[in-house]
């Protein structure tokens, strides 16, 4: 291994810990930074504000030379709730790219979108006490766009910075499970011989190294109307035929082990006196891994023709696993021994912790990206309006990203790189 720290390792020594002096001096800037952008609302729905981030973003990607490209992304065919196709569009991504034809290549990824839409009360910033930042977006993933930009800007001023390539993916619909950008994200993972996502590390600083998959799924059911007192016979009651699927479907959660099996809403019937036609309901799955991916879509399949025969209805099922699982593999055990080596080199402790919960860190690994997706700082109560990020964890995170970049550049392990599965299209909701 080829050391970059302050134990002899020629000129780089000296390249790298000016680097990294330059990053402690661009704290002050981080946090501006972060205060200005979390004043712009950008919620998955409020396009305009979106586009204001990417505006900040382009800006700040074109100080470091890269070449930026605004992605037009297609409509995401859905459902309402009324059962009738419908379709999401969004702003454009942002890809940026600097020295594409470089030996060595690192995707970098991070959302543009909170999950706080234009009307929602939680808006403002206020300081907590004087370490500790609150405010929509501080840390998922403000912060973390500040991070990555901080760390490039460093990597810029190395002299084995020709030695490393990048591209930068910033997408705009993350927060509702990326159904836009996620054939953009596939698409770019294969310029990449790793990958790091920008989202906040846990509270005490750990990342996060296997995932679970999600899957989202709506059912729609449609019986035939009747009135209840005179011909309930001659109704199929489309609410009662999926109270039978949303039973069925809750025990997944007692008969797979680590599955999680969450019906998240549901519509439909009107009057009390009429047999009700239509119901609907969003399904969310979580599995553990791709054999129990298979496993959960036999059940709830077999599950849906069961109750189709018994109840005479009509049941119709739109979406799928649009994050499959994030899986260890060689690969990935690779990219977390250098990841624990840079941090060595800068002082910041590594640990690893799995999660259920998903991010494009799972996208970017189904289409053969090795990556850690939780890059960014230490903050917490994210997706709530307690939402905090610690400020004295700007520097070392921006410090362990350029060390990581650092040693890509220098060659200093093989290709990460190793292929995996296609990605898994579908899903219809976060």
């Amino acid at each position: 291994m080829l050391a970059l720290g302050r134990a002899g390792a020629g000129e780089a020594v000296g390249d790298f810990d000016a680097a990294m002096q330059w990053i402690e001096g661009q704290e002050a800037r981080m946090q501006r930074r972060i205060r200005r952008w979390a004043t712009i609302n950008s919620g998955s729905s409020h396009r305009a504000g979106i586009e204001a981030m990417a505006c900040q973003a382009v800006a700040a990607l074109q100080e470091l030379g890269a070449e930026v490209t605004r992605m037009p992304l297609p409509a995401f065919a859905s459902v309402d709730d009324r059962g009738e196709p419908s379709s999401f569009e969004t702003a454009d991504a942002i890809v940026a790219r600097v020295r594409p034809g470089a030996p060595r290549r690192v995707v970098l990824a991070i959302h543009l979108d909170t999950v706080f839409a234009a009307d929602d009360p939680f808006q403002d910033l206020s300081e907590l006490d004087e370490n500790t930042l609150r405010g929509p977006g501080v840390a998922d993933a403000k912060g973390g766009l500040a991070v990555m930009l901080a760390a490039l800007a460093a990597l810029e001023r190395m002299p084995q910075k020709d030695q490393l390539g990048w591209t930068v993916v910033l997408n705009p619909d993350e927060e509702i499970g990326s159904p836009c950008s996620a054939p953009l994200l596939a698409e770019t993972a294969n310029e990449g011989d790793f990958g790091l996502v920008f989202e906040p590390c846990l509270p005490d600083g750990t990342l996060i190294c296997k995932r679970k998959g999600s899957g989202n799924f709506t059912v729609v059911v449609r019986g035939r109307a009747a009135h209840v007192g005179r011909e309930f016979d001659r109704g199929r009651s489309a609410i009662h035929a999926l109270g039978r699927v949303i039973d069925q479907f809750a025990q997944l959660n007692d008969t797979i082990p680590g599955l999680i099996a969450n019906t998240g809403f549901v519509s439909g019937g009107g009057a009390v006196n009429v047999v009700p036609a239509f119901a609907l309901a969003r399904l969310n799955l979580r599995v553990a891994d791709r054999v129990q991916q298979e496993e959960a879509m036999e059940r709830l399949e077999a599950c849906l023709e069961a109750v189709r025969r018994s109840c005479e209805v009509e049941i119709a099922l739109q979406g799928g696993f649009q994050s499959p699982p994030k899986e260890m593999d060689a690969a990935m055990e690779r990219l977390m021994g250098e990841v624990e080596h840079a941090g060595r080199e800068v002082g910041v402790a590594v640990g690893w912790q799995e999660s259920g919960g998903v991010s494009d860190g799972n996208k970017l690994a189904a289409a053969g990206l090795a990556n850690v997706d939780t890059m960014g700082p230490r903050g917490g109560e994210i997706h709530s309006d307690r939402e905090y990020l610690r400020l004295d964890s700007l520097v070392p995170r921006a410090q362990l990203c350029a060390a990581i970049l650092a040693r890509a550049a220098l060659g200093a392990s093989p290709a990460i790189r190793e292929a995996s599965a296609p990605l898994a299209a579908g899903g219809d909701q976060p």
